[in-house]
């Protein structure tokens, strides 16, 4: 498949997904059921969906929701508890809250001015059909991505790791019992890897649920030991991008990965976790020299 083949392929099936979302509002929205309308496996779905649309399809559901009660408020006179109950919040506060949050104004004052800011206050790449209906999307992407990327084959390796679960900036004492356990038994050498499986994305998944592995290579001979698990990372193709600077700012680099390299490559995910490596360390490395390789492995070509 050509690359501007692929670009049109993955902007029609998001396209799908767009308004799925937007015709049923009402109703609960599966991740599950989301990627499949897509035909993503539910690992990649959320990241290309919020690479290429530029929010999550939970900050999506939720925008949508709150423009519509905008519409309700300026074109009707349905009390604001009512709308803010249809909106998805059922206290007031909270509806209002959101509210000002996306328009700069309060729903009350909103309904004064006959809603004259809100397009003024919300910029979208979404384009609509007359009768409400979503006709089509801009994605954000810039067509040729800056990001330098490397395709690379690799046989399967075995790691040591330790699960961490909660917000992934919060890491760093499971990294420090993986080193300490691995010191001692001589695991850390020049041909060490250190790297992190991220196998949810914060967009979507509640800080307190987020699962990473802080894992270092290790060879055949070394086992599981207490709270110190093996497993094997699969072999095959991987799209390798590199990633400058602070730990921070590694969402940005995700996101062009899969919002503008992976659409325009001519290749799909391939239903396993993506993971960084991590070139160097940061606690001696100032930040803004700091250096993570980010791998995204590719289904074979058919």
């Amino acid at each position: 498949m050509m690359r501007a083949d692929t670009r049109l392929d993955y902007h029609s099936r998001i396209l799908r997904v767009l308004r799925h979302v937007h015709a049923h509002l009402d109703h609960a929205l599966s991740l599950s059921d989301l990627a499949r309308i897509a035909h993503f496996s539910p690992y990649h779905f959320h990241r290309v969906f919020q690479g290429m649309v530029g929010e999550s399809v939970t900050e999506l559901a939720r925008r949508l929701r709150l423009e519509r009660a905008a519409h309700l408020l300026r074109s009707g006179d349905e009390p604001v508890t009512r709308i803010a109950f249809g909106a998805g919040y059922e206290a007031h506060e909270s509806f209002t809250r959101a509210f000002r949050t996306l328009f700069g104004i309060s729903p009350s004052a909103f309904r004064k001015v006959g809603g004259a800011v809100m397009f003024k206050r919300v910029p979208s790449n979404i384009h609509y059909q007359v009768g409400g209906c979503i006709e089509d999307f801009t994605p954000r992407t810039k067509g040729v991505t800056a990001m330098e990327v490397e395709i690379k084959r690799i046989a399967p390796f075995r790691v040591a790791y330790i699960r961490h679960t909660g917000p992934y900036e919060k890491c760093g004492p499971v990294w420090e019992r993986l080193m300490a356990w691995a010191g001692p038994r001589n695991l850390c050498g020049p041909a060490t890897r250190c790297l992190g499986i991220c196998y949810d994305d914060p967009a979507c998944t509640p800080p307190e649920k987020i699962r990473y592995d802080a894992c270092i290579s290790i060879d055949s001979k070394v086992q599981p030991e207490g709270e110190v698990r093996v497993q094997e990372i699969p072999g095959g193709d991987y799209a390798v991008g590199l990633h400058c600077g602070s730990y921070d700012k590694l969402k940005i680099t995700w996101k062009e990965m899969y919002g503008e390299w992976i659409p325009a490559s001519g290749r799909e995910p391939q239903d396993t976790p993506t993971f960084e490596v991590y070139l160097n360390c940061p606690d001696d490395t100032p930040a803004d020299d700091l250096r993570v390789e980010i791998w995204v492995p590719l289904a074979p070509v058919e």
